[in-house]
This record gives structure tokens, sequence and C-alpha cells, in this order.
């Protein structure tokens, strides 16, 4: 029983990792998109952060396994493995709530930073690499954690696209042996995920408070 569940849990972390190292950066550019001064670049941003936070991520990992392929013309190029269709619904819907993050962080940074930064003769690039953007990401990294917290508890919805994740395998096992015990490790696997996770970003949470 432990097995298969580890190996859910491989494909669990695997899917996570791919997700959070795509959509951070994706979120960024997401963010500088947003504040573009060229407004249809602006207004794309905003709208692909508007339509992807306000439909359901499954309902988007559903539309790209299923729904694409069924496109007149073009379906039978966008046929995607499994896997690779819910690692690009992850990171193009984490994206979104990223860039929204790192906005959030741009707007608590005092105007007087820019002003100061002018007054030191700081460069543009200076003022954004050495000023502005530690002090964005410092601000951010609270709800970054939260968010890629619930980011490993939503590689479970692969269950609805049937990628062999941990959740499928402890249903598997359930259906299987008629007990609830695979649920229970289930959710132990997902707690020490999440605690590691949670102790990692407390980590960076007190190396930027000295920085």
């Amino acid at each position: 029983m432990i097995k298969p569940m580890l190996e859910g849990a491989q494909m669990t972390v695997l899917l996570f990792l791919i997700a959070i190292a795509a959509s951070i950066p994706l979120g960024f550019v997401l963010t500088l998109a947003v504040k573009s001064s060229i407004k249809p670049i602006s207004w794309l941003a905003h709208s692909y952060i508007y339509v992807m936070r306000g439909t359901p991520l499954l309902l988007q990992l559903l539309f790209i396994c299923f729904g694409l392929p069924m496109i007149p013309g073009i379906g039978e190029f966008l046929v995607l493995d499994r896997f690779a269709a819910a690692c690009l619904g992850f990171i193009l819907n984490y994206a979104a709530y990223f860039a929204e993050i790192f906005r959030g962080g741009l707007l608590a940074i005092d105007k007087g930073q820019y002003e100061a930064s002018q007054v030191l003769g700081l460069s543009k690039w200076q003022t954004t690499t050495r000023i502005i953007l530690p002090q964005m990401f410092r601000v951010a990294l609270p709800s970054v954690s939260n968010e890629s917290i619930t980011l490993v508890k939503d590689t479970a919805l692969l269950y609805a696209v049937a990628v062999p994740e941990l959740l499928h395998y402890a249903q598997t096992v359930v259906n299987r042996d008629f007990t609830i015990v695979p649920f229970f490790f289930a959710g132990v696997i997902y707690l020490i995920m999440t605690l590691a996770l949670t102790a990692f970003f407390k980590w960076l949470e007190q190396r930027f408070k000295f920085e």
C-alpha cells in the first residue's frame, strides 16, 4: 500500500517543482506587462490575469487536456501528454496569481524609494535591481509562501484528468481493500510536504529580514 502511494507522491512533487519553477518567473513577467506603458500589452496582461483567476483551475485543466484537441482544424496539433497538459494548466493558472502578488509587492514600496535612488545617482536598472526588486520580494514572500502551499494541495486535481498521483493511488487502494486507511496516509504525506515547504519559506523570510 505504501509503495504505490510514495510513487504517487513523487508525481505530486514533480508537478509542484515544475509549476513553481515556471509560474513564478512568468508571474513576474506578467507583472511587468501589467505595468507596461504600452496599452495593448497592459490590457492583454490584465485580461489574462482576470480570466485565469476568474475561472476554476479544474475547468482550465479539463480544457487543456480534453478541449484543445477538439478545436476544429488545429486540434490534432494540440494533443498533449496528460502530465504535460496538467503542468501547463498549473503554470498558466498560478502565474496569474503570482503576478497579482508581485504587483501588490510593488505597490507597497514607498515612492520615496525611487526619489532617493535618483538623488543617489542610480540608474533605472540599478534602482530596479538593487532597491525595488529586493523590497518587492521581501513584501511578497509571505503571500508567495501561502500560494505555494495551496499549489501543493491543488496537485490533487491531477486525479480529475487521470494522472496517477498521490490521491489516485490512495483511492485505488481504498477501492481494492475497502479501507479508509490510505486516505489518512495520503493526508500525512500532504502534511509532511506542506510542513517542509513552510519551514523553507520561514527560513527565507528570516534571511530576508537581515539583508
